[in-house]
């Protein structure tokens, strides 16, 4: 029985990169046409604005249906391998993204060499993401780049409500934290289990609680390097 059940899991782990495949190529198609109107707001009638908005529209539901699926495959290299070479995430060598990421406009996220993304992070680059070296992310942490206004009359997100995150070389983000837009995380800064970060984590501090502050510090002759090994199938 096992056996069966091992033969019955590797056929899925063969079979997903190509249904996958043949379901990301379409939206391929509507990238290129994208690209080349760029804005919806650009067409010439109104003919041409109601196609672009619904390409534009069509693009960011499949870019982001498509993602969620390679996040669910059971295999480290084939979720880095879409990752990087189909949808151009800038990361350098030895990055490990465990199973259930969820990646919001992909090629605004940049990942250093020997960072660990533990299992279902969230990571809205909208406004952008970056990643130094040896970051170790631990499960369910979260990070947006947006945040609607709720004294807004129209509930939006207007520009005092959105702004890249940044995490330095060796910074350790423990379990179920959640950083908010414009926050930079400085070098070795330890973010506390649960904590919810909203203004800068200075180099090598140790914050926690609701909203994160100060705790303690952490030494700074850290010299550990990630090499990229990984629990397998998950």
């Amino acid at each position: 029985m096992n056996t069966i059940l091992l033969i019955i899991l590797f056929l899925l782990v063969l079979l997903q990169p190509i249904i996958l495949l043949l379901s990301i190529l379409p939206s391929f198609i509507v990238s290129l046409e994208t690209k080349r109107i760029q804005n919806f707001a650009n067409g010439k009638n109104v003919i041409e604005k109601g196609r672009n908005f619904l390409f534009a529209r069509y693009r960011d539901f499949k870019d982001r249906l498509c993602l969620k699926w390679i996040s669910e495959i059971p295999s480290h290299h084939i979720r880095i391998f879409f990752y990087r070479y189909i949808y151009l995430i800038p990361m350098a060598d030895k990055v490990v993204i465990y199973a259930g990421a969820e990646i919001r406009n992909p090629t605004q996220l940049e990942i250093g060499k020997g960072t660990i993304i533990g299992d279902n992070a969230i990571l809205d680059a909208r406004a952008g993401i970056k990643i130094g070296e040896n970051v170790n992310f631990s499960s369910n942490v979260s990070i947006w780049t947006f945040q609607h206004d709720y004294r807004d009359p129209y509930f939006a997100c207007n520009e005092n409500h959105v702004g890249p995150v940044k995490i330095g070389n060796r910074a350790w983000i423990g379990p179920n934290v959640i950083i908010l837009r414009n926050v930079t995380i400085g070098e070795g800064a330890v973010v506390a289990a649960g904590a919810v970060v909203s203004h800068d984590v200075p180099p090598f501090s140790l914050v926690g609680g609701i909203p994160a502050k100060v705790i303690g510090q952490r030494p700074t002759d850290l010299k550990y390097e990630f090499t990229g090994s990984h629990a397998h199938f998950i």
